[in-house]
């Protein structure tokens, strides 16, 4: 696989939800592809994978992981494109444009597909009429940790000190306007205590200040968290899944540690509306049989990542329910960038 990067400068970092297709003809709350009779689904010249960060990330490495295997699968090389700039948003305004006879996949986050269209006005692309969802690849959880300089070890005993001390409660995320960021508001909400998120630019500086007893408190992802953890830096006192995590069995998920609250982070393959439909769902075929292999699972569990199988509609459903339970708290939190 052929990787090329392409630096763009980057004006906000976010971590990342939803699109629901919209397209000429409606059917069971999707969008139809747009349709095209006169091209085949054959993929005869490279596929791209355009994300929207630089090489290194979690998104990054899904889309490498995967790649490696679709192109074997597809016979044609597959390039992953690095696109960095406004958190991702830089990757979609281009992906958006491409034309309906090149074979273009966008790997997004719901920074790209849910935050950012709710809180920037000048995107210049609508997640939901400019993208068909193809298959969604993998979830992540949230992991709420704390210094080792505050003396508490349960969830329960961290909200009832976040009550005493609302002044201090001050809770670090990775970059304001990411979902760490809006993850902390809806527990803050849940639990009903004051939250004064603080954003970093980026995950290494907030552990350092975490660790060293700067901020309190601190929301990143597991995989992100965990090796701290490990090694007894911070203490993670919750996970966001509706499960506990295959990575950290014996840590609580936060409805376990008394807070009825679960969500995730995912990472989803999108193709422009420009694309064939016969090509898109050639492409979602490929893709589900990818992520089936055992070898690509065992690949991304080895990344600290939760590898999905899904179909496309299936994806559908997952970004529309995504949509509902995020929307409602990002524009309450009235965040502006």
């Amino acid at each position: 696989m052929t990787t090329r990067n392409t630096p763009i400068t980057r004006r906000l970092a976010t971590l990342l939800a939803a699109a629901c297709v919209v397209a000429p003809i409606a059917t069971t709350g999707t969008t139809a592809y747009a349709q095209s009779q006169s091209q085949s689904p054959s993929l005869d010249s490279p596929l791209h994978i355009v994300v929207g960060y630089a090489p290194g990330g979690a998104t990054d490495r899904v889309a490498r992981i995967v790649g490696d295997k679709l192109g074997a699968r597809l016979g044609v090389p597959v390039i992953v494109d690095n696109k960095p700039g406004a958190g991702g948003r830089l990757a979609a305004q281009q992906v958006k444009i491409t034309p309906a006879n090149q074979n273009v996949l966008m790997l997004a986050n719901p920074a790209v597909m849910v935050v950012a269209p709710l809180v920037f006005k000048d995107n210049n692309y609508d997640a939901e009429r400019d993208f068909v969802p193809v298959s969604h690849v993998n979830d992540y959880d949230f992991a709420l940790a704390v210094s080792p300089t505050l003396p508490v070890r349960e969830l329960g005993h961290l909200l009832a000190w976040m009550r005493a001390n609302p002044a201090q409660a001050n809770v670090g995320v990775p970059a304001t306007g990411s979902l760490p960021h809006f993850f902390g508001l809806m527990m803050g909400e849940k639990a009903n205590v004051q939250t004064q998120v603080i954003g970093y630019r980026g995950s290494a500086p907030l552990l350092n200040d975490l660790i060293g007893g700067q901020v309190p408190i601190a929301v990143d992802t597991e995989d992100v968290v965990l090796p701290q953890h490990n090694a007894g830096k911070l203490r993670i006192l919750a996970l966001s899944g509706a499960k506990r995590s295959p990575f950290a069995p014996n840590i609580p998920t936060f409805k376990e540690a008394g807070l009825d609250l679960a969500a995730t982070g995912w990472n989803t393959f999108f193709a422009p509306t420009s694309m064939p439909k016969d090509k898109a769902d050639r492409l979602a075929t490929a893709i589900r049989e990818v992520m089936q292999d055992p070898d690509t699972q065992r690949k991304f569990k080895d990344s600290g990542m939760t590898p999905v199988v899904s179909t496309q509609a299936q994806t559908v459903a997952m970004l529309k329910a995504y949509r509902a339970q995020w929307s409602p708290v990002v524009q309450k939190s009235g965040y502006q960038p």
